[in-house]
């Protein structure tokens, strides 16, 4: 104790030198003499200036002699320019308690005072250091974190410096005691500390714990409410892009590449297998806003669409070679959804195409059509499908499509040359006529620059007498002549149904076996977006479909799908493709009878569960539905 009593007295000693060669180099510089106010200390950046105790003392030697105001004999013993920052204020305070006798009223009123000042610097420096250490977190700025929790660290110090204080003053002890205890703190010296030693996790009282509560809940709030304002941001970013048309990603007065040279990659080019997530497994894995930034006219009736993400380089999901996407157009006052076949490469990453034919009757394709150019968006969910081929599954394709159905196939051939993969394909196409061939320079450009990509081209009315390719339909005879050994192939069939009911019976006739064949129904023609009302005749059997869970029932024909009945009557099915291959629409059959003319996209497991495509279901009985 009288150890370290000696040691206060010898730096109480040491803060009254320094005050009187502060006062000897006041003499030398007029420009701060007596009774002038010295400049404030600077404060870190972004941290509030700690309260400066000099406003209430006087600097002459006959204020600092009288004991009377706590404040003034501290500051003249230590010198004017240690009561202006946080340590200043410590190092200045408890030694001059040394030279308090007794603890008077007067000097009570003037250290609480003081501790008041402590803690509402303190606090002041905290909040606003937290404040700092949020930002630079924030920008991942390492430096300034270190900044910030150095201000922490010492607004935290000068906190505690104010309830000791305060909390020595409510319990009566002298002020030599409080010097001490402060000075043994200083000093390390627990061994000499009153009390137990702190205790709890890494040794911390309990002050400590609620001091750091305190501190991560505001860390965490204000990260929180920082997160929701990034949200709220986005949202209105994606809700402004649909409505702002932003100029096209290519320039305009750019001659548009003619179809042959789009797709096409070099030799070289080093691709990987595309692969896709567990997330993107799912269908409607992503659903969102696509800018189309290029159109194509590729027939009378035939349109590309090239669509990019609005503001990133790249598109926001994966696919692979044959899937589909599903685009939500509002044509009316109810949105409409119909699903089209990506036709681009999964290797054009910035970008993915559809080629939509235009419909008399068709809700989207018309609306695609007529209604949107370069620039706008569309609402689209991607990627579904299983009709894929990405060069893993089998050392051979044969592809075989009519018409639009063309797509998928365009997908797998642009893929599979630009991986310049080696197995044989063999493309088969059949038309109308020549005026309606797709893609027809692209595909006979990389015929020529692939030798193991076969193409037959088959219109079935020609005019021209220049024309290059076969007329008719698709036989058996042309498939044995271009495709040897076509009975071990992997087939892929997609187009009108009736053209792939005729293939389909080739192909069983030769006897490949069904699970090489792979099918994707094409729908020609669009069913009407408002069908006109039909009469039923008095013999048709109309068959009554109950929403178990909406307790909703409606009429449904012999040519009306579940899907349909449930739209006629509000009740929610989800669905993409709305051909019995994506799956989107499973529903569970709880009671009834019906027919499904397309179940590709579903399971064993699915029927034995009494699992139905809405889309494909027509009841032949009254049934009962889980939706």
């Amino acid at each position: 104790m009288r150890v370290a009593a000696a040691m206060l007295l010898v730096l109480s000693a040491f803060a009254t030198a320094r005050g009187q060669v502060a006062k000897d180099h006041e003499k030398h510089h007029p420009a701060a003499a007596p009774g002038s106010t010295p400049p404030p200390a600077q404060a870190a950046p972004g941290v509030a200036s700690t309260p400066s105790m000099t406003d209430s003392v006087s600097q002459d030697s006959a204020s600092r002699a009288a004991a009377g105001r706590m404040g003034e004999g501290m500051c003249g013993m230590m010198g004017g320019e240690h009561c202006g920052t946080g340590g200043g204020l410590a190092k200045a305070l408890y030694p001059s308690m040394m030279q308090v006798p007794e603890l008077t009223r007067e000097n009570r009123q003037e250290f609480e005072r003081i501790a008041g000042q402590y803690m509402l610097s303190g606090s002041t420096i905290m909040m606003e250091a937290f404040g700092m250490l949020n930002a630079a977190a924030l920008r991942s700025d390492a430096v300034a974190m270190q900044d910030a929790s150095a201000q922490v660290r010492e607004g935290l110090a000068q906190f505690e410096s104010g309830v000791s204080l305060r909390r020595a003053m409510a319990e009566g002890r002298s002020p030599q005691d409080v010097a001490l205890g402060w000075f043994r703190r200083e000093m390390n010296l627990t061994a000499m500390a009153e009390g137990p030693p702190p205790h709890g996790l890494f040794g911390l009282s309990w002050f400590h714990y609620a001091a750091m509560f305190i501190l991560a809940a505001f860390a965490i709030t204000m990260i929180a409410l920082n997160g929701a304002r990034m949200r709220r941001a986005d949202a209105l970013v994606a809700r402004l892009v649909g409505e702002t048309a932003a100029p096209p990603l290519m320039a305009e007065g750019l001659a548009s590449p003619p179809p042959a040279m789009r797709e096409p990659a070099p030799d070289s080019l080093a691709v990987t297998t595309p692969t896709v997530s567990s997330a993107q497994q799912k269908q409607n894995a992503w659903t969102g806003l696509l800018r189309v930034v290029r159109i194509f006219r590729e027939t009378p009736t035939v349109k590309s669409f090239r669509l990019a993400h609005p503001t990133d380089s790249t598109l926001p999901f994966t696919f692979l070679p044959g899937q589909f996407l599903t685009v939500t157009v509002t044509p009316g006052d109810q949105p409409v959804k119909r699903s089209y076949t990506i036709a681009s490469s999964p290797t054009l990453h910035e970008a993915c195409e559809i080629t939509v034919k235009r419909d008399e009757h068709g809700a989207v394709s018309r609306f695609l059509h007529d209604r949107v150019k370069e620039g706008d968006t569309v609402q689209v969910t991607a990627a579904s499908g299983r009709f894929t081929m990405s060069g893993t599954e089998a050392s051979s394709i044969v592809m075989i499509a009519g018409g639009v159905g063309v797509t998928p196939m365009m997908s797998i051939v642009r893929y599979l040359t630009a991986r310049s993969w080696s197995g044989d394909m063999f493309l088969f196409y059949a038309v109308n006529g020549e005026v309606d061939v797709i893609y027809r320079e692209e595909l006979e450009y990389l015929q020529r620059r692939y030798p193991n990509l076969h193409v037959v081209i088959v219109a079935e009315r020609v005019e021209s007498s220049s024309w290059p390719h076969r007329t008719g339909r698709i036989t058996r005879a042309l498939l044995e002549e271009h495709v040897p050994e076509l009975r071990s192939r992997r087939i892929h069939i997609c187009g009108p149904p009736p053209m792939m009911d005729a293939v389909k019976a080739i192909l069983a006739d030769v006897g490949v076996p069904a699970e090489q064949i792979r099918t994707e129904v094409f729908i020609g023609k669009e069913k009407p977006a408002t069908p006109p009302e039909a009469t039923l005749a008095a013999d048709v059997k109309v068959a009554v479909v109950t929403f178990a869970k909406s307790r909703k029932t409606a009429m449904m024909s012999p040519t009306k799908s579940l899907l349909e009945a449930s739209e006629d009557v509000g009740v929610d099915i989800d669905f993409s493709c709305r051909v019995g291959t994506c799956g989107v629409c499973k529903t569970r059959l709880l009671s009834g009878v019906v027919t499904q003319e397309v179940q590709d996209a579903l399971e064993p497991a699915d029927v034995a569960a009494g699992i139905v495509l809405a889309c494909q279901a027509m009841a032949t009985t009254d049934i009962t539905v889980d939706a």
